[in-house]
């Protein structure tokens, strides 16, 4: 394979992914996960996860990402993540998923990282007591997805020399990173 520059030598299974997801992230993209991993487990290693999202679920990328940690902590294997053309979004949650080492983009491949958002309004029409209730609620889901947003960035700078203050700031406004640039930033292993 043609490489740029890496951290390691690209492998050759990039070439052969048993697992390849494109399209929202979502839970269609949670069955085809599954179904692909479980049946790329018995054979042999590595195991290669292509991803081509312009993203979707946070949550379901948790769960992928969750996934894929379980399996690694259980087994000892080293999946490798491959993310070709975009990965935006819940896409960056996955492959945050997988230690900077192991993850490898495409060319021209470009992330998108932002952080958590929002979109409710609250209609605080009654008794105080009840408002009270609903803001605090909401406050409380505000404090979750922050947490959330936090270990997930703490995941995909791990090893690198990014800090989480900078990730976090330029997160607040879109932050397009390009295959090149995610490499510089030791964010990846290398780019083919």
């Amino acid at each position: 394979m043609n490489q740029i520059s890496s951290l390691a030598s690209a492998p050759e299974a990039l070439a052969r992914p048993q697992v390849r997801l494109d399209g929202a992230v979502g839970d269609e993209m949670l069955r085809a996960f599954k179904a692909a991993f479980a049946e790329a487990e018995a054979g042999p290693d590595p195991i290669v996860v292509e991803l081509t999202t312009t993203g979707g679920d946070a949550d379901v990328g948790r769960r992928i990402a969750t996934d894929i940690r379980l399996f690694r902590e259980r087994t000892g294997r080293r999946p490798l993540f491959f993310g070709k053309a975009v990965v935006y979004s819940a896409g960056v949650t996955v492959m945050a998923g997988f230690p900077r080492e192991d993850r490898w983009l495409s060319r021209g491949t470009c992330l998108l990282i932002h952080c958590r958002s929002l979109a409710q309004s609250v209609d605080l029409n009654g008794p105080l007591a009840q408002a009270r209730k609903r803001v605090e609620g909401l406050l409380n889901e505000i404090d979750v997805g922050l947490a959330l947003e936090r270990e997930g960035f703490e995941a995909l700078i791990a090893g690198s020399p990014v800090a989480l203050d900078d990730l976090l700031e330029r997160a607040q406004a879109n932050w397009y990173v390009s295959a090149d640039e995610a490499l510089s930033l030791g964010l990846i292993a290398g780019v083919v």
